[in-house]
């Protein structure tokens, strides 16, 4: 369903194109459904005359059933040996990326990216830990330097779940995942619709796209006399987090800290 949130999205803001960052699956298939399902998606994107491009990332590096799929012609995934770059001339855009070829990237791929081709928009589309990030392994690993000296006016990148504005000259951005896949992945998950006008960022926006919210509840119940106070402090923060869910269900982990006088009963 958040997958069907974001190709509605596409097509209501008519894009030109979509960009997926790798990790578009995660590891085998129960069966082939799943391949089936992305198609006929994609095959609504090319009704629509809206371009996909993708790179693959560890995840999807794993998978076997992914690498027999045949993709419609409006998307395009690009090769593991080297960089490719795919340019949209009519919108005078030039696309950069290279997928994983296994499982386990160590090499900084990003420089062998080529440089930025004149009187384009380049984009650089690449799955990356970038400099680390916690929770994540270490694949493919670069630097905002090496990303910058390249030229480009924005990198697309995957890996990360957590939503990330890395650097904005240029824009180097983590969308984050689709939907929280479990309750560590907190908080209003989505995609980013990027605007562009006269080879410029104009607008850099999320757009949440998860059908259900995990959220993280932390109440401090430090000088809570008895129970009743510390209802009350919980009613207010679980309140929060369902504003935060804006609408979709939410999920959330309670968590109580502090010292209090009432901490036997509430233990009881």
């Amino acid at each position: 369903r958040a997958f069907d949130n974001l190709v509605d999205l596409a097509i209501r803001e008519e894009v030109a194109f979509v960009l997926i960052a790798g990790d578009l699956y995660d590891d085998d298939w129960k069966d082939f459904n799943t391949g089936l399902f992305f198609n006929q998606r994609m095959v609504k994107l090319k009704d629509a005359g809206i371009q996909v491009f993708i790179v693959s990332g560890n995840h999807d590096a794993a998978s076997q059933i992914s690498k027999s799929l045949r993709l419609p012609d409006n998307v395009f995934l690009f090769p593991t040996r080297k960089p490719e770059t795919r340019i949209l001339e009519e919108i005078e855009v030039a696309i950069h990326g290279q997928s994983f070829a296994s499982r386990s990237v160590t090499d900084d791929l990003s420089s062998l990216y080529p440089q930025a081709i004149e009187k384009h928009f380049n984009i650089g589309l690449l799955h990356t830990s970038l400099t680390g990030r916690a929770g994540h392994e270490p694949y493919a690993p670069c630097t905002l330097d090496g990303l910058k000296s390249k030229g480009y006016q924005y990198w697309a990148l995957g890996h990360v779940h957590q939503r990330e504005v890395a650097y904005e000259d240029p824009w180097i951005v983590f969308p984050g995942n689709l939907k929280g896949r479990h309750i560590r992945e907190t908080g209003s998950k989505g995609c980013t619709l990027v605007t562009v006008d006269a080879g410029a960022v104009t607008q850099v926006e999320h757009q949440a796209l998860d059908v259900l919210s995990w959220q993280r509840c932390c109440v401090d119940v430090t000088d809570c006399r008895n129970l009743d106070e510390i209802y009350e402090r919980t009613q207010a923060q679980l309140e929060k987090a369902l504003a935060a869910g804006d609408g979709r269900p939410v999920i959330a982990r309670l968590e109580l800290s502090g010292s209090t006088p009432a901490h036997q009963k509430l233990q009881a």
